[in-house]
């Protein structure tokens, strides 16, 4: 490994800042989990409600220990409000590749162009700092939301799994995977994305 997944790494601009998620943030984004459980619709695993965020904080970090993953709590700056959060996952230095999910965000913060901002810090930081060649999303094949959102910032669709993970219903997703290269990255993306952020 040539990247210490133990350091506290702060990602920010004039827009948002994400620091490391501590089991702390339980209080900053408990009245998102009680009053929004919607957000959870499409997610393998929930968050609404104190035990099931309690819970959610304690798996995060429980990888984040074991340097499997690295998630982030979301600070607005605009509202100046905590307003959810994001991770890398699935790292894997050897391979030079990561996942990056577990994304969700307050209604309030929706449409906003803070998921625009938050993942040109994350890919920026995924690319250059942490040396990826490979950045990969997954999703429910019917969120459509999340779906469009993640191709608007450049991701390529590569294809669906088919019925691969377990729903929280006990019925089975169709998971979509999408990815950005090192190369493109560096050729269009970055670009792109920094366009659509000073919009």
């Amino acid at each position: 490994m040539n990247f210490d997944l133990t350091s506290d790494y702060i990602l920010e601009n004039e827009v948002v800042l994400m620091r490391p998620l501590q089991s702390s943030d339980l209080s900053h984004l408990l009245p998102i989990s009680m009053n929004e459980p919607e957000i959870w619709k499409y997610s393998l695993i929930q968050a609404h409600g104190e035990e099931n965020l309690n819970a959610y904080i304690k798996m995060a970090l429980d990888a984040k220990t074991e340097q499997k993953e690295y998630p982030f709590i979301v600070f607005d700056k605009r509202s100046s409000q905590y307003v959810g959060s994001t991770r890398f996952y699935d790292i894997q230095f050897t391979q030079s590749t990561l996942q990056l999910g577990y994304t969700w965000y307050s209604k309030v913060a929706q449409g906003t162009g803070l998921n625009s901002n938050c993942k040109f810090l994350l890919l920026e930081f995924a690319f250059e700092k942490m040396m990826m060649d490979r950045v990969e999303f997954r999703a429910d094949n019917n969120n459509a939301k999340s779906i469009a959102a993640m191709k608007s910032i450049g991701c390529t669709v590569e294809g669906v799994l088919r019925k691969n993970v377990i729903k929280m219903d006990g019925g089975r997703r169709d998971s979509i995977v999408l990815s950005i290269l090192k190369e493109e990255w560096e050729s269009s993306v970055k670009e792109n994305l920094l366009k659509k952020i000073k919009k």
